[in-house]
Parts: C-alpha cells; structure tokens; sequence
C-alpha cells in the first residue's frame, strides 16, 4: 500500500506546477460547505480549513451544522452532519447566503440542505460516486433519483471517486476522508499546504506517530488528486487582519479563555449542548491558572456549587443553555436576594422544552430577565461576537462583584461553535480579580449597608474577623436578619432595583450603524450583528434611508433609544425567537406576539416596535434580511 501514497516532493512539485501556470483566479470571497453522516468527521475537515484561511490571513466565518440526534440513521436528510465555512479577503462575520462549493460523502444529506435554502442554481457540489455502485438497489436508485432532482435544481454536480481513491491510503476510508477532504480544498482555495499539515498533526497531537502521518498522506492524496480531477482552483488574498496579531477559536473557546482571563478560579457545570465544549476547553488548560472544573450531578446543584463558592470569597462561574437555566432558576434568585456575585453563561438552543438542542435561537432572554419568584434583578448582557464572548466574561466578573448581583451573558449555538479570527487581546491587570479581602470587618458595619444614593454595599467574607452574617433566601435588614416587616421588604426591594439604575447611568448610547435618521431604523441583539449590519449596507448602497443598531446591555437597557428611536418613520427588531406575523390567521394588532427584544422595547420607550423574527434553527442569512428590509420599507414608503 506505501507505493501507492503522495509524497512531500509531489505535493511541493503540483503546487510549484500551478504557480507557474498561474491558473489560480482571483476570488473576493466563497463560502464552503462540507456534508456528510455523522461522525465522518466534517466538522473537523472544516474547522481546520477555516484555521488555515485565518492563519493566512483572511476572514472567516463557520457554522457547524449538527444533526439533533447523537447517532442518526446514516444517508437520511436528517441525519445531515457538517460546517460551512465562509473567507474572503475581508473580516467575515456571518455565515453569508448560498453556498458557491460544497463537498458531500453522499446524495442524501444534500437534500436537507436543500431544503434549508442554502445552495442556489450553480453550486458547484463534489459528490463521492460511491454510491453509485452499491451493492443495494434502493441505494443506486436513490443516488440517481438524487442526481436527477440536484440537475433540476441547477447544481453543478462533479461525481469523484473520494471513497476509491481514500482506499489507496487506508483501509477505512470513514476514519480519514475528512483529511483528504481537507487536501482537495487546500489545492482549490491555494491554501498553505505546510499550515494545514502542521494543523493536522496539532490535531491528532495525542495519537500516535503513525496516525498522524496516516492523516497527513490522506491530506497530500487529497491535494494532488485535486490538482488533476478538479476543474476549480481560486485565489483569495490575505486581509488586513493579515498585519494584525490574531487569535483563531470559536465561542465557546473564547468563553473559556475569558473565565481564565478574569480571575476566576472555578466554573461549575452539568453537560448541556450547545454549552458543553466550553467546559472540555477548559477541563483541557484551566488548570495552568490554578482553576478547575466541577462537574456537578445535574443544574441545580451546579449554580449551588457556584453560589457557595462566590460566598466564601471567589466569584464563580456556571455554563448552562436554556434547559439548564429553567433548573437554576430559584437558585438564581437566591443569588439576587443574597447579593452574591455570580456569573452564568447561557448558551441558547432552539427551545421550548428540550426543542432543538443542536440549533440556533435568542428565545431566552425573558426567561432570563423574568424567571423568577417575585422581583430578582440581575444584569444581562448579550455577545454579539466570538471576541465579545471573551470580553464580557471578564465584565461579567467585575460587575457582578461591583455590584453584588448575578450576570448573565448571553452567547448562542451560532457564537459557540462558530469559529472566527480576531484580534488578540491585549492582557491588562483589569482583567483579574482582586486577591480575598481578609482584613477586620467593621462590626458596627452591617452586611447589606447599602448607599442610599447607589444601592451598594460592601461585601462581608467568611473568615473576615467579626465579617460573619446570616445568609439566607427570606426578607432580611440590613443586617442579614430574617425580616417580614414592610419597611424591612420594601427596603430591600428599592435597594437592589437602585443598583441597576447606578449601572444604566455607566452606559453608553448604542452605535447607529447608518445615518442617525431616516426611513427604518432597524435594532437586533447577540450573534445577528454581522448578517443585519450587512443587509444594511445593501439597502443604503441602494439607496435607501436604512440605519441599524445592536444591544449589548439588555438588563439594564443602554440609554438614549427612546431620542435614537424618534428620529426614523418605523422601527423594527430583526430576532431568532418566535413572534406571530402580523398577517397571519386570527392576529390582530390586540392579540399579536411580538418577537421578544421588540416587546421589552415597547414597554421600555412607548414606542411601537415592530418585529420580524423565525424559529428556523438556523442563522441569518443577509439575502433573506435585505428581503425583509425592502419589504418595510416598501410598507412606509421609504425615499430612494
């Protein structure tokens, strides 16, 4: 079999061919896609690709696309297993339109993707023809019913041999496919052959020698078999992240790395999709910054792991989604009432119940605001970027001690397994928590002396000299005392309301993005900022009077959009959750529900928000936005 493997030299040789022939065409941008059954390892295949593009020097953006079952049934549209992978020159920040090229393993898990509108007449697909010599009737006739319906369609479908010629290499090709995969596209994008290669190897890092070459030769077989079969070769240049210091990792990795950027010593979790591989990156390193993981039986007793942490001194950390969320709700609570620092990543999934817990949605944000007993304030703050998911964790820390009080961050399935390049940070003392204060407590200082002008209070600590107190979830005083009385209740109610408003009077206007008056002013929150901002620009490149902004601060509200709101004909919220069209069956403008931004906004400013929102599992795309920007600017009758 080793007679039949590529070498170095003939890789180098066919790369040193193409240079010559300069037969590389130019491209601003293209967005991949590779599919296949789960766990034929495409996911792998696509995140290193973008790797390498972004170590390049270009931009990129990816979205991992997940069957909702562990183990679907192999060859079904629902069983579709994959990533797409957007670069260009510029910096990506969505996952775009339709795809230009995608690689499938099969017919089959091309027809969901179909059915997602996300291919369009000219994909070029790269179809494994394996299929069409199966043993089984029923598959050959599917394989060819397929093609006949991808023709209809208007894809451009090259059938190759990947199966055969993964054959020459290993004698399971199900276990290396990816890698050749990997290679076919390095030759059509003019990727660094010597960057992806020592991708492969940091991959497969803790295998053995043996399957690390075993990959690289798949990867090399893949290049070359490319270079000769594959009628495609694009060139895409560097950006100007190119000149910039950049970190490559996805949501829930920048998550991770924000807990250990900020000090915290301790993150407390149950396993929860889409949140999970937060806690396997930092089970990896965050022991190397005196941290550690505690993986707790199930929510409750995770968020009661984090709780009793922060109390005895260290503010802690718990990673959940929305499931996990709806358990730790009244420990939540507790953490409110008792003024103890908290922070909570929810990584929101496709709801309600167990919904889709491989998918993309923002339903969570009133449940996060509102689900609780009574009047619990917490502060809420939603990501709209992978380098934000790395940056509000390190805010999240500082306000929930600054403020005594729990911090949400808001992330979703879009942001944690996305991948993006960004800027490294710069690391700064501010990041990091102060050492335990175990200086004398005053005594005559009682544990919630809150400033009457502020709402804060400093913070008592176990083990502080005459710093004891009673903590408890019931009405108390000022001293921590349990008490019923009025004045006790209501006290304590307008204290821990005042610290909210001290922290809204800390914010800043939200950024217009567009002129600061016009036709539509449209406003969105969390990982949509990238696919909004650009529908956007199209509209006003096309004239029209379109402006947009982004909320990061949710609870509370950054200030000033009642005066930003003022200024444009009609305002609209564009969201991942669920709202009733207006025009639909039995709605009325009495009974109508609004997407869920839209309907704290309305209450927030006395503004009639209007909305447009899905519940389709799958991110944004900016045609489908500029669709529905036209569409309201059509109905106020918008200027060119």
């Amino acid at each position: 079999m080793n007679d039949q493997l590529i070498s170095v030299q003939e890789v180098s040789s066919a790369a040193e061919d193409l240079q010559a022939r300069d037969t590389a065409e130019p491209i601003p941008e293209h967005i991949v896609e590779i599919v296949s059954d789960s766990g034929e390892g495409a996911q792998k295949c696509g995140q290193t690709f973008g790797i390498v593009s972004a170590r390049m020097g270009n931009g990129v953006w990816t979205v991992e696309i997940i069957p909702a079952e562990i183990q679907p049934p192999a060859r079904t549209p629902d069983g579709a297993s994959g990533i797409r992978i957007r670069v260009g020159e510029a910096l990506m920040t969505n996952m775009g339109n339709e795809a230009n090229l995608v690689v499938a393993f099969n017919e089959q898990v091309l027809r969901s993707r179909l059915a997602s509108s996300a291919y369009k007449a000219g994909t070029v697909v790269l179809l494994d023809n394996m299929w069409a010599s199966d043993p089984s009737e029923d598959i050959r006739t599917q394989y060819s019913e397929a093609l006949e319906e991808f023709a209809e369609f208007g894809l451009e479908v090259y059938e190759l041999p990947i199966q055969t010629e993964c054959l020459k290499v290993v004698p399971d090709p199900r276990k290396g496919k990816n890698m050749f995969v990997l290679g076919m596209l390095s030759h059509i994008y003019s990727r660094d052959t010597e960057q992806a290669l020592n991708e492969i190897a940091n991959i497969f890092s803790r295998k053995s020698e043996k399957v690390i070459s075993t990959n690289q030769d798949l990867f090399r077989a893949g290049y070359v078999f490319a270079q000769k079969n594959v009628p495609y070769h694009y060139e895409i240049s560097p950006s100007e992240l190119a000149d910039k210091s950049m970190v490559v990792m996805s949501g829930n990795q920048a998550v991770g790395l924000g807990v250990m950027a900020s000090g915290m010593e301790m993150v407390s979790m149950y396993p929860i999709t889409p949140a999970t591989s937060a806690s396997h990156y930092l089970a990896d390193d965050f022991h190397l910054t005196g941290g550690f993981v505690h993986q707790a039986e199930d929510e409750i007793a995770a968020i009661g792991f984090a709780i009793g942490a922060s109390y005895a001194g260290k503010t802690a950390c718990t990673i959940t989604s929305g499931p996990g969320i709806a358990l730790k709700t009244e420990m939540i609570s507790l953490a409110s009432m008792a003024e103890i620092p908290l922070v909570i990543v929810n990584v929101q999934r496709g709801g309600p119940s167990t919904g889709l817990p491989t998918k993309v949605e923002q339903g969570d944000l009133l449940t996060t605001m509102f689900g609780a007993p009574g009047d619990s304030p917490k502060v809420i703050i939603a990501a709209a970027t992978i380098s934000e998911c790395f940056h509000f964790v390190t805010l999240a820390r500082r306000l929930a001690e600054s403020f005594r009080i729990p911090v949400i961050v808001l992330t979703d399935a879009n942001l944690a397994t996305g991948v993006q390049p960004f800027e490294r940070p710069e690391v700064t003392t501010d990041w990091f928590a102060a050492p335990v204060d175990q200086s004398d407590w005053d005594e005559n200082v009682p544990a919630y002396d809150w400033d009457e002008e502020t709402g804060l209070s400093a913070r008592a600590i176990p083990g502080m000299r005459n710093g004891g107190y009673v903590l408890t979830g019931l009405a108390h005083n000022r001293h921590g005392k349990i008490a019923y009385d009025t004045t006790s209740n209501q006290e304590g109610s307008d204290m821990r309301s005042l610290k909210m408003a001290t922290l809204a009077g800390t914010l800043n206007r939200p950024e217009i993005h567009g002129d600061a008056d016009g036709d539509l002013l449209i406003v969105g929150w969390g990982s949509t900022l990238g696919t909004l901002e650009e529908a956007v620009d199209v509209a006003r490149e096309n004239g029209h009077k379109v402006s947009s902004i982004h909320l990061r601060f949710l609870s509370p509200m950054e200030p000033g959009l009642k005066d930003i709101f003022s200024r444009f004909k009609k305002v609209m919220t564009i969201e991942i959750n669920y709202s009733d069209a207006a025009n639909a069956p039995r709605i009325s403008e009495e009974n109508r529900r609004y997407a869920q931004l839209a309907l704290l906004l309305r209450a927030h400013t006395l503004v009639d928000v209007d909305c447009w929102s899905v519940v389709s599992g799958h991110p944004l795309q900016p045609g489908n936005i500029s669709r529905v920007i036209m569409d309201r600017v059509g109905e106020i009758g918008g200027d060119k």
